[in-house]
């Protein structure tokens, strides 16, 4: 009888002990922060009073995520040629392998752009309507090598989205690099273009996922390449034009509209996608966030995925832009010294879109914005920079999340860099934005699960307090500590 009463003592106790222990939601948290982390693991959270509570939501889904990384430049390309193996070895790894930040969408450009070394175009030869003369020497020596470097080292392999600044001069009206219009008559020879493109870079081993039709078709105060469209031009051409053509030549690939500031979103999905028989050739919108340091634009993001909630809807670009970076100064990153072409540009009426600001905060901020508003993958701009912020023929100066000086062979791997890797690292192509509830507006939060089951969610802390926050997810919930001026990606594993 004293044996039983013993064996159901201890019984109930192992009974309780499972109960506490199925109630602790466990997870793995790694930080980014301005005392010093960087992707480091933390654990060991003492729970505070009033915490706040983030609460999961798995049966609330929203966009599949088709991925997040950077963009091959020619600028970027030509600087890892000139470190030794071992260090450019090292930023491919850090970018491109499982141990790194595991980049699975990118871009590039086709013909030159700003951060390329010289002007030239693939098609030099004037009045070569059939593109008999159609050549990519000038990306075999830097941009190809890069993108077949990284494919070896990706273990999942990545995206490419390739994007034109510019038809050549010869195809123009102002017969110039910089503004103007693709003639008409040309129309079905750019066509063309795009598909020879895709097949001169398929010989070199390497597939084009999609493109944008033209990188800032509205243009850029005539700085460097571009060319412009109105939406209804675009989508003329594309209907008519570029989207019969690549049909016609089998190609499998998607196309992109837009490809500019959100701002501006509801004229050119209304045009893109008014009648069926557009609307069948665009994949989806391409954006950029130039038109503001702080504001995601929700309502217009939302306008866009309503108007096609099948497509596609993709940030292509965003960089720390008219901005030498700050060299092995991690600091820096987190406070609000940075400033954007707008800050000095923009008219009286737009200039508070543009206030001083802290560059880790821009990206950390923009990402969970944009994932909470549907949109579905996230493109940074060049990976590597030298210490000017260049090099590029119109010395446009950018930050990128790798800085290096290849005259003394060194790679300086800014918080930036770090900040990307909480997304591209954690959430994978696929993965499934589900809905939460967060009791603290002073955190940015989001969350997606994965295809094998394991969730991610992002939070960031531009606070200059440390906060505590109770992760619930069904019965179980964890208490963790964030740090001040901080970036997490906690994942949970479910299985």
């Amino acid at each position: 009888m004293y044996r039983n009463s013993l064996f159901l003592i201890f019984f109930s106790l192992m009974i309780v002990s499972c109960n506490t222990t199925g109630n602790k939601l466990m997870v793995d948290v790694y930080e980014t922060s301005a005392s010093g982390n960087k992707l480091t693991k933390v654990s060991g959270f003492t729970p505070e009073k009033n915490s706040s509570i983030i609460r999961l939501d798995p049966h609330q889904k929203f966009q599949k995520i088709t991925g997040f990384g950077g963009s091959f430049t020619e600028a970027s390309a030509s600087l890892l040629n000139r470190l030794s193996k071992d260090k450019r070895d090292t930023v491919i790894q850090a970018y491109f392998s499982e141990k790194g930040a595991n980049y699975s969408l990118t871009r590039t450009h086709m013909n030159s752009c700003d951060f390329s070394l010289s002007q030239y175009s693939y098609s030099p030869v004037e009045d070569d309507i059939h593109l008999e003369h159609f050549t990519i020497k000038e990306d075999q020596e830097d941009l190809i090598p890069m993108i077949k470097d990284a494919l070896k080292v990706s273990k999942d392999g990545f995206k490419i989205i390739a994007s034109p600044w510019t038809a050549a001069p010869w195809m123009k009206d102002n017969n110039a690099w910089v503004g103007g219009k693709l003639l008409p008559k040309y129309y079905d020879t750019w066509a063309l273009f795009f598909s020879k493109y895709i097949n001169a870079y398929k010989k070199e081993g390497i597939d084009i996922w999609g493109f944008t039709v033209e990188n800032e078709p509205l243009g850029n105060n005539s700085n460097w390449e571009s060319m412009h469209f109105s939406p209804d031009e675009m989508t003329n051409f594309v209907q008519n034009h570029l989207g019969p053509k690549l049909e016609k030549d089998t190609h499998q690939v998607k196309i992109l509209g837009f490809d500019q500031n959100r701002e501006d979103l509801k004229e050119w999905v209304d045009s893109m996608y008014q009648i069926e028989a557009s609307s069948n050739y665009f994949d989806g919108t391409a954006i950029h966030w130039y038109a503001s340091t702080y504001e995601v634009y929700a309502k217009e993001l939302l306008y866009a995925h309503n108007k096609a909630p099948s497509k596609y809807l993709i940030q292509t670009e965003a960089c720390i832009d008219s901005q030498i970076p700050v060299w092995k100064d991690d600091a820096w990153y987190w406070r609000k010294e940075a400033t954007d072409w707008g800050f000095d540009w923009a008219q009286e009426k737009d200039k508070h879109l543009h206030p001083k600001y802290a560059p880790v905060n821009r990206y950390a901020r923009d990402i969970i914005g944009c994932l909470n508003n549907w949109v579905d993958g996230w493109v940074d701009w060049n990976m590597v920079l030298d210490t000017q912020g260049g090099p590029n023929w119109f010395k446009n100066w950018c930050i990128a999340p790798v800085i290096v000086d290849p005259k003394k062979d060194e790679v300086y791997f800014t918080p930036l860099y770090y900040t990307m890797a909480h997304f591209s690292k954690y959430i994978r192509p696929d993965a499934t934005v589900i809905g939460l509830e967060n009791s603290d507006i002073e955190l940015k939060v989001t969350a997606a699960e994965n295809t094998d089951g394991s969730i991610a969610v992002v939070v960031f802390n531009e606070g200059t307090t440390q906060k505590s926050f109770k992760l619930s997810l069904g019965e179980n919930e964890s208490t963790i500590t964030i740090s001040a001026q901080a970036i997490q990606t906690i994942l949970i594993n479910t299985i």
